[in-house]
């Protein structure tokens, strides 16, 4: 299975690689690539709606900077850079549970710059 991949917005480009927390997730999503949305900013996170049906993996809310994930009841995916409205600390916190399946390389502060309504392309390395 491929275990990379790219985001890209604009002028902004940041490779990630998929991690091994929630497989299955990872896996519908590698195989469903290249995927594009329209960025929804909330906070220090933003997410964009995919056409996928994830069920919850090891779903969790307390995230860290540049962890990728998927959203099972917005079914969307969620790239996190920095707190949230829900963060009781300096870090991400998720609405509720994600299935997080991907670290971001680089610097995903340089995400703060994706603005809501932007396009957001995810593709294969």
């Amino acid at each position: 299975m491929m275990n990379r991949f790219e985001l890209v917005s604009g002028d902004i480009t940041l490779e990630g690689r998929i991690t091994d927390e929630n497989p299955r997730t990872a896996e519908i999503v590698i195989v469903s690539l290249p995927i594009e949305g329209e960025a929804v900013r909330w906070g220090d996170e933003f997410y964009f709606a995919t056409a996928l049906e994830i069920p919850e993996e090891h779903g969790r809310q307390d995230i860290e900077v540049g962890e990728v994930a998927f959203w099972p009841a917005g079914k969307a995916i969620a790239v996190f850079f920095g707190r949230t409205p829900v963060s009781v600390s300096d870090k991400p916190r998720a609405y509720e549970n994600v299935n997080v399946f991907g670290k971001l390389e680089g610097d995903a502060q340089s995400l703060v710059k994706v603005l809501s309504g932007d396009r957001i392309l995810m593709r294969a390395v």
